[in-house]
């Protein structure tokens, strides 16, 4: 009876550790969910800053929703509008005959604020433009506001499913009195 007990007490632990470890192996926890989620921002900012359609628009759900003040709905919406971004930037630097690098602009993202619950996230952040379009291509902060973000977890891959850009530097868009972050 007691080498019964005793096989019983190891078969159930075994259990319990393994069904703890396999339940571990399938979540993420916080800090790896933040992890990625910031990683989504930074690959689209990159995207952005580069011209990157196919990167950028992959950084959406499929139905995403990017608005900037025009609201443009959907993947492939998305991708054609930084497409659009890509050809404007060639044609400019086409035409310019100055002999100057053709003007550059980056994104910079900060003080980022989340809020995860299992496969859905919503995000607060700053960011900050610096170009350098101008007669000597010196480097300046040009525009800056925060994004809104809602984003959910596909295929264990963390999308925007909406990102709302608030700009400072334009009235229709610019954010209103109150702390954003909660």
């Amino acid at each position: 009876m007691r080498k019964t007990a005793i096989i019983l007490l190891c078969g159930i632990a075994a259990l319990f550790l393994t069904s703890a470890v396999s339940s571990r192996s399938t979540q993420s926890s916080y800090g790896e969910d933040r992890a990625q989620i910031e990683d989504l921002e930074a690959r689209y900012l990159f995207a952005l800053d580069f011209r990157d359609a196919d990167t950028y628009a992959m950084t959406f759900t499929q139905d995403g929703v990017l608005d900037y003040g025009p609201v443009i709905t959907g993947r492939d919406a998305i991708r054609n509008f930084i497409a659009g971004m890509a050809k404007t930037d060639a044609d400019r630097a086409a035409k310019d005959s100055s002999g100057l690098r053709p003007a550059a602009g980056r994104h910079n993202i900060t003080n980022v604020v989340l809020k995860i619950q299992g496969n859905k996230a919503v995000g607060r952040s700053y960011w900050f433009h610096y170009s350098n379009n101008n007669d000597k291509r010196t480097a300046g902060l040009d525009s800056f506001g925060h994004y809104e973000d809602e984003m959910v977890k596909v295929d264990g891959k963390w999308l925007f499913s909406k990102r709302k850009i608030y700009n400072e530097q334009v009235a229709a868009w610019a954010a209103k009195p109150g702390n954003p972050a909660w």
